[in-house]
């Protein structure tokens, strides 16, 4: 009866979610479903040159379009939230308190130009991953190199 409930005990403590799992869990976030990553709600999850970005945004005037009007974690506008959640495939590399998420996916369930492949880089600030920046292999682009609002 002991072997029993101590089985059930360490099964039980293994099923429990990781508080601040691996890397690409902060990134898996973002896909299922997809989200929106200049979303202010979403602001805790960035660090460095993609919070700055993120930031400038905000600061648009209203009526005006931001720098960031598509979404960047699948480098496009449109896209069908069921095809990203059955394609998403993440890859990480982690180097101590950096990582590297790859995220490759389709769009939609046709067409030729709806493979994505985009580059997350994290950063482990006080034991949890933040998103610095966003990298669209896909399309040659990276998220601290778009201009936004010039600084003041």
């Amino acid at each position: 009866m002991f072997r029993k409930t101590a089985l059930v005990a360490i099964l039980a403590f293994h099923a429990l979610p990781a508080i601040a799992g691996p890397a690409s869990d902060a990134v898996r976030f973002f896909y299922v479903p997809v989200k929106w990553e200049a979303d202010p709600d979403f602001r805790d999850r960035f660090t460095g040159p993609a919070k700055k970005l993120f930031d400038l945004n905000d600061k648009m005037p209203e009526g005006e379009i931001g720098c960031i009007d598509f979404g960047p974690g699948i480098d496009a506008q449109d896209y069908n939230d069921d095809t990203i959640k059955k394609t998403l495939k993440l890859s990480e590399d982690v180097q101590g308190d950096q990582a590297t998420v790859t995220a490759r996916f389709t769009l939609f369930p046709e067409g030729d130009d709806a493979t994505r492949e985009m580059q997350w880089l994290l950063t482990k600030e006080g034991g949890t991953w933040k998103i610095a920046d966003i990298v669209s292999v896909s399309s040659g682009w990276k998220l601290s190199e778009l201009e936004c609002l010039p600084e003041g």
